[in-house]
């Protein structure tokens, strides 16, 4: 199992920027696939962006493309998550999420564990 506290989410005007950070415990980090989601009130969780145990794969969602950035830093155990440019549709409460069997993670099913959550609200 693996362990997750994300931290950085805040108040930010219209084209702000915000970075998350994840860390993560409980396993060795370089055998973690990790991702981050959201969920929007009144909507579901979905997918924002994944990257590989390497580092090598990133993936994002269409809604965040060129706008965010997915990192990880092995030496702290830490991923994190710039988000630029950032519109008011981007409001949610953001979810670090883990998989130590999958090569990257895109759906819920994919998902081990999940951190607790940090909210991001963008103001017009």
């Amino acid at each position: 199992q693996v362990q997750l506290v994300e931290s950085g989410g805040g108040l930010v005007q219209a084209g702000g920027s915000l970075r998350l950070s994840c860390a993560a415990s409980g396993r060795t980090f370089s055998t973690v696939t990790l991702g981050w989601f959201r969920r929007a009130p009144g909507k579901d969780r979905e997918f924002v962006a994944t990257m590989s145990r390497s580092g090598g794969s990133t993936y994002y969602a269409d809604s965040v493309k060129g706008r965010f950035t997915i990192s990880r830093d092995n030496a702290k155990n830490t991923v994190y998550l710039q988000m630029n440019s950032l519109k008011p549709e981007d409001t949610a409460v953001y979810y670090c999420a883990a998989s130590v069997s999958r090569f990257i993670v895109t759906q819920e099913m994919d998902v081990g564990s999940w951190g607790q959550g940090t909210q991001v609200t963008v103001s017009s």
